[in-house]
């Protein structure tokens, strides 16, 4: 283990869709009120995809960026893994079209599916072939065009999503710097809390189930308030510990964009205070996969993590799943 090489991220991309819906036309669509989303989400707006974007769209632009950020090209890379729960097509594979269109001719690539905390997985994964000497550069993306997969007639679910998407180039990094820790987990039992119920092998879709709007995303969101409250502190507190640091050596928590009140809870459950929290979801709302890289990009953009930060990142997801990681900002 000695042996192992430092994983650690090099440069960042993000990319949001120009149109705005703010809640206030969320009103025209749902019988739902501005006042009802703020104080229960703290959503104000969020950016949906034009009909002409598709999820590797939304990828690409924000892989472009990562690279120009990390300073290399696009044929340096020997991996892309993107994760998303909307991908162009359920085959290829969304990573493949990125590899494509981006000119990343040597490097492999596959989608990955961990729902809202897809980044993180990905960002382990990739972390993997480099610490091993096996890969020198990857490109791990998370995106999302959430608004392919919503029932517009759900004001439980509709006013909560936005499109977008986050990326990472990870490469070895300095002895000091990069991921310090990580967890990921997994709770099955719960998967029909979050769930597409059609679509797949189980319920293929037909001209009844979209009738029924059984192709579009389903939450129980009370348990899955209860998981998410209860996940990502605990998670939170293994890696941190496990990364030989204690709550008050992290100077930035990138928590997943999902609610506020969830934010705040964790929040108050870890002990850290909310200067600490870099917190986007009224602007964006929750990006899924997309919402973990994309807060990471714009907290280094503005200047909020700055090198040689720790930097704790923790989501959650249908599955269910949660991921969490430390690390030791390196740009």
């Amino acid at each position: 283990m000695n042996n192992m090489k430092k994983a650690g991220i090099i440069g960042v991309g993000g990319y949001v869709p120009e149109r705005v819906v703010d809640n206030f036309e969320m009103e025209k669509i749902v019988d739902t009120t501005d006042e009802w989303i703020t104080s229960r989400t703290g959503i104000r707006q969020r950016r949906i995809a034009s009909d002409s974007q598709a999820t590797s769209d939304l990828a690409v632009e924000a892989a472009r960026e990562a690279l120009d950020s990390a300073g290399i090209k696009a044929e340096e890379l020997d991996l892309i893994i993107v994760a998303t729960l909307t991908p162009d097509s359920n085959m290829p594979s969304t990573a493949c079209i990125v590899q494509d269109k981006i000119g990343a001719t040597r490097a492999a690539a596959f989608d990955l599916g961990a729902a809202c905390s897809g980044f993180v997985y990905g960002l382990v994964t990739g972390a993997q072939f480099i610490q091993t000497g096996a890969y020198k550069k990857i490109l791990v993306i998370g995106a999302e065009t959430m608004s392919r997969v919503l029932d517009w007639k759900d004001r439980s679910t509709c006013v909560l999503f936005g499109d977008g998407a986050g990326a990472a180039v990870i490469a070895e990094v300095g002895e000091d710097e990069g991921i310090a820790s990580f967890e990921l987990g997994s709770d099955g039992s719960g998967a029909e809390f979050l769930i597409i119920p059609a679509g797949g092998s189980r319920m293929p879709a037909t001209c009844e189930v979209v009738q029924e709007r059984l192709n579009c995303l389903k939450m129980s969101g009370p348990e899955v308030f209860k998981f998410a409250v209860r996940v990502m502190a605990d998670s939170a507190k293994r890696v941190v510990e496990s990364a030989g640091l204690q709550m008050s050596d992290i100077d930035v928590m990138i928590p997943h964009q999902a609610n506020t009140r969830i934010i705040e809870s964790s929040s108050k459950r870890l002990a850290i205070s909310e200067e600490k929290m870099f917190v986007n979801l009224d602007k964006y709302g929750n990006m899924s996969g997309a919402s973990i890289p994309f807060a990471l990009y714009e907290a280094h953009r503005s200047g909020k993590i700055k090198k040689g930060d720790n930097v704790l990142m923790v989501g959650f997801g249908a599955g269910l799943t949660w991921g969490a990681a430390v690390l030791k900002w390196s740009i």
